[in-house]
């Protein structure tokens, strides 16, 4: 059976791969080839190391960013030429390669559940996109006829833009399952419940969306607010108190979260790193270009909960 853990071999080999070409890259530090050599270790042997162990790997990996070990150094791109006589022959073609990975993602979901046995049932999307991701490389070593280091050169070029952002999600939804293990959610909902006592549906729909936004807003990722949120608000107050479709309560109050999402700096990764990728001269310009769509898409949201998880 493919589990998730033949997905953390893949990311773990590639991490580790990030790690060489920098250490032996005489142009720069050993900070990032420190920092992407213990993220693979996480990857390869975090279910080995125990907690204490994983919890002196996550602060190093702090103590390494913080002191500047993975300061931003724009390489030269060596074949830039080469490059761009390919994808001028190429042409959009080449997305044709990345929508790869998309389809075979849709497609393993929705296609291994008929193969019991084959993919672990509850880590199928995760397992899919994984595929998907090496038959793309596959595909496009093929097509292209890309030297097989390129997969591991052009990764490493952009984990080193990226820099930390790129953990950063699992940073944050570490966060959530604290705030939840330490019973955050469950004073918000008493606080929800003095400040808004005897709330009808709609009113207690749109305070878990909002709710939503806000925490990720806040926390800056939508899987670290959702286990708050769903504690105080989601769990209690719609799915028992009102019978509420569990399914959409969850998967429409993420996409919720989301509309939060598109709106904070500490969603690094996705607003910060792209501007500072496009060279923008105004540094929250990507937050100011999403604004107008999060926020009628929070309010469509706020009104599909309701719709779709209670039935009129």
């Amino acid at each position: 059976m493919i589990t998730l853990q033949w997905v953390y071999v893949f990311a773990g080999i590639a991490f580790a791969g990030f790690a060489l070409l920098r250490l032996f890259d005489k142009r720069l530090g050993i900070g990032a080839s420190a920092f992407w050599a213990l993220l693979a270790l996480s990857m390869l042997a975090g279910d080995r190391l125990g907690d204490f162990g994983n919890g002196l790997l996550v602060l190093a990996l702090v103590a390494i960013a913080a002191l500047g070990g993975l300061k931003h150094r724009t390489l030269p791109i060596e074949d830039a030429a080469e490059r761009a006589e390919g994808a001028a022959r190429f042409g959009n073609r080449l997305f044709g390669i990345a929508l790869v990975i998309a389809l075979t993602a849709l497609a393993g979901t929705l296609g291994f559940k008929h193969v019991p046995g084959l993919v672990e049932a509850k880590q199928v999307t995760l397992i899919s996109l994984a595929l998907g991701v090496i038959l793309a490389l596959l595909i496009g070593h093929v097509v292209l006829r890309a030297p097989a280091m390129m997969p591991l050169r052009d990764g490493r070029r952009l984990m080193d833009q990226v820099g930390w952002a790129a953990i950063l999600p699992q940073m944050l939804a570490s966060l959530g399952a604290i705030f939840a293990a330490a019973g955050v959610g469950d004073v918000v909902g008493r606080l929800i419940g003095e400040a808004a006592p005897g709330a009808g549906l709609f009113t207690l729909v749109a305070i878990y969306a909002l709710g939503m936004a806000a925490f990720t807003m806040v926390m800056g990722n939508a899987f670290a607010a959702f286990p708050v949120m769903m504690a105080a608000v989601g769990l209690p107050m719609l799915i028992h108190g009102h019978h509420g479709n569990p399914a959409a309560v969850a998967a429409i109050g993420m996409l919720a979260g989301f509309c939060g999402t598109l709106m904070t700096p500490m969603a690094a990764n996705f607003n910060l790193v792209p501007a500072a990728l496009l060279e923008l001269k105004d540094r929250n310009g990507v937050i100011r270009a999403q604004v107008p769509t999060a926020i009628p898409l929070l309010a469509v949201n706020v009104f599909l909960i309701w719709w779709l998880a209670f039935p009129k």
